[in-house]
Parts: C-alpha cells; structure tokens; sequence
C-alpha cells in the first residue's frame, strides 16, 4: 500500500514506529509512597489477568481436549510479569485471540509459546521497519477468522435452549465483547456468573424428612421429628432454612436436625442455628445435631451452638437414643 500511497492504516501509521532492539534491564525507584500509590492498580491487572489467562486456558482446553494446570499458569504469568516490569514493560496475560491462533496453527505444548516470543523478537530485531507497513485491515481479518473458528456455535444454541439464566450471562459477556471491551465483558460475566450461582445454590439447600428413621423407637412419637439438611448452608440460604426449622420445632418437644449432607455451612448460617437453639431453649425444645462434620462443627462451635444448649450425637440413631433415655428418666 505504501508503495501505491494508498491512506491505509497500518501498524507503524497507528502506534509509531516498531522498537529495533530490546531496551536495557531499570530497577524501579522503590518507595513507601510508590508502592501504595500502585497497589490498586496492580491488585487490579492482576485479577483481570488471571481470569483472562485461565479464560484462554479453558478456551485451549476445548480446542485441544487437554487439561491446563492453573496454577502453573498463574505463577509462570507472575514471574514472567516481574520479569518484564525490569525492561519497562506492560503487564500482560494470555489471550484468547494468540491462543486460539496458536493452536489452530498446531501448537500442543508450551514450546508453542516460547517460539511466538522468540519469532517476535527476531521480527522485532531484523523486520522491524517492513512489520511497521502491516495493514491494521489485514490483522482484523485474521482475527476474525479465528474468532469465528474458535465460536463453539453448537454449544452456545444448546446453552440457550436448556437455560434462559446462562443464555443471558451470554449475551451481555458477547454483547460488552464486541461493542465494549474485552476487560469489561470479562468483570460482567464474572460477576453475573457469582450471583446465577449463588442463586443455585440457595435453591438447592432443602430441609427434610429423614425417612431412615421409620422404625426407630421414637419415629412414631408426634412430639419428636427429625429433618436433615441437604446442601451448603450459607447467607443466601440462611434466612429461609432458619425460619423452616424454627417452624418445625414450634410444633414439637424434641427436634434432631441432621447436618450429615451440609458440605458447607458459613457464619450467616451457623447464625441461623444458634437463634434456632436460643428459641428451642426458651420453648422447652430439645434440640439435638448430628452428623457434624469438621466443616460443619466449628462454625457452630464458634456461635456457641453447643451443650447444654443443644445436644450433639454422631448419627440420627444415637440421638433418637438419647431422646428415648432421657423421656424414661424419672
């Protein structure tokens, strides 16, 4: 184009002439100062690399059906960064556009990536000023090229049509991808994706009967029941669950709730327990737990949720014992 004197933009007309040589290692000024002026920035470019590197490593992943291994990525990016940050360099972060290009090209292994660093500096070094005539144009046809090689279409139209939730977090990530930034569309995605699954996971905690206790001496008793809690126990669920088991325990002398299938239980719903237990006390309720597990144990143990409080046994069995013992004493 340049020999036509076309108006074309180019690599060299947008960004200015291409460096000819690699610049010379600078130790920063290091200070107190400094250093809290840049920790929110680098906080920053940090998170967003780390997504993007283990986005592109999940990308890879379903082009060439491995398994990346994060953290080796996420250290080799730090040290690499660090490194950089001694040349004067920008922080930067694996990108889906160069990997996808990288593995339709055949690359299996890291030696891909060290090679790309090596051809860029050699075309750095020797082609410099010839890179600087590159059409802007023809980087964005390679890039949409692989853009659409790398769109799983087929898995985008089954994600649609099993779930609106997942479809919308779609549409806003492609939406902020194309119109936006790529930065941006990541955040919104990350952050629509925490709340879809808290969502989930607040409607999958349930409270219910356990049935394994039909023939056990007090599973005919009106006045005793026993419910187990299924699911992780946390905030998003702690309000709902709590008030369920303070309705149960309205209606009867003895409650055993069992925590056998609670993988997780979090501050907010160990709180949910022991306001449970506080009522239960003033009701003249005997609240026993079991199936504490040791994710589950401490954070009640922490919200005073123990003896004599409420009573702890291992298995629903031990507890409806317990009860039994305790209804003949005298």
């Amino acid at each position: 184009m340049a020999a036509f004197g076309l108006p074309v933009e180019t690599i060299g007309t947008r960004f200015g002439e291409m460096p000819r040589m690699l610049p010379a290692v600078h130790l920063p000024q290091l200070s107190v100062e400094a250093l809290v002026a840049a920790m929110p920035y680098a906080l920053s470019f940090t998170l967003l690399g780390a997504i993007e590197s283990l986005l592109s490593a999940v990308v890879a992943d379903g082009m060439t059906g491995r398994r990346h291994r994060s953290n080796v990525e996420l250290v080799g990016q730090g040290a690499a960064n660090i490194a950089a940050g001694l040349f004067g360099a920008m922080p930067v972060t694996g990108t889906i556009a160069r990997t996808a290009t990288n593995v339709r090209a055949g690359a299996r292994t890291p030696v891909a990536g060290m090679i790309h660093a090596l051809t860029i500096m050699v075309v750095m070094l020797v082609a410099a000023p010839l890179a600087s005539f590159v059409p802007l144009a023809a980087l964005a046809g390679v890039l949409a090229v692989v853009a659409w090689g790398m769109l799983e279409r087929e898995a985008m139209a089954v994600l649609i049509r099993t779930s609106r939730a997942d479809a919308l977090v779609v549409a806003a990530v492609f939406l902020l991808t194309v119109f936006r930034d790529l930065t941006e569309a990541i955040v919104v995605g990350v952050a629509f994706g925490a709340l879809l699954f808290i969502r989930r996971m607040s409607e999958a905690v349930a409270v219910e009967p356990a049935h394994e206790v039909r023939d056990l001496a007090l599973a005919a008793d009106p006045d005793v029941v026993v419910y187990r809690v299924k699911g992780a126990f946390f905030f998003a669920s702690a309000a709902t669950v709590g008030s369920v088991l303070e309705r149960i325990a309205d209606r009867h002398r003895a409650f055993v709730v069992d925590f056998g299938a609670v993988p997780f239980i979090d501050s907010s719903g160990a709180r949910a327990i022991e306001l449970l237990a506080r009522k239960a006390e003033r009701q003249g309720v005997r609240l026993v737990l079991t199936g504490l597990t040791p994710a589950v144990a401490p954070a009640l143990a922490a919200h005073g949720v123990a003896a004599p409080r409420v009573l702890v046994a291992d298995t629903i069995e031990d507890a409806v014992a317990a009860l039994k013992a305790a209804a003949t004493d005298p």
